[in-house]
C-alpha cells in the first residue's frame, strides 16, 4: 500500500455515513448486503447511499457484484487489512509484540 492509497482509504472513511456503511459490511461479512438493506438499515435516501458506496469502492474498501437486478456489497477485508498493515508497519522499532494492545 502506498501512501496515497492509505490517505484515499482513511478519507473515504472520514465521514460519519461512510464509516456507518463500511461497519455494517464489515458485520455483514463475509455474504454482504444489498444496496436496499444497507439503505433500509441505516436509513439512507438512495441518491446519498450511491455517492458513499463510489466514494467507498473508489478507495478499494467496498465491492460490489450484480445479483440479478440487485447489487450486493462487501467490505473488502483485505484493504482494511492492509491499510492496518500499512498503519503500523515497524510499530514499536520493528518489535510488533511491544504494541499490541492490553486486555
Amino acid at each position: 500500500m502506498t501512501n496515497t492509497d492509505a490517505v484515499t482509504a482513511l478519507a473515504a472513511l472520514a465521514q460519519d455515513s461512510r464509516l456507518a456503511i463500511f461497519r455494517l459490511l464489515v458485520q455483514s461479512a463475509p455474504a454482504g448486503l444489498t444496496v436496499g438493506l444497507i439503505a433500509e438499515q441505516l436509513q439512507l435516501p438512495a441518491p446519498t447511499l450511491s455517492f458513499h458506496l463510489k466514494t467507498l469502492t473508489h478507495a478499494g474498501l467496498v465491492n460490489t457484484t450484480q445479483e440479478g437486478r440487485f447489487v450486493r456489497c462487501h467490505a473488502a477485508l483485505d484493504r482494511i487489512d492492509a491499510l492496518l498493515g500499512f498503519l503500523t508497519d515497524n510499530c514499536c522499532g520493528g518489535h510488533p509484540e511491544i504494541c499490541k494492545p492490553q486486555p
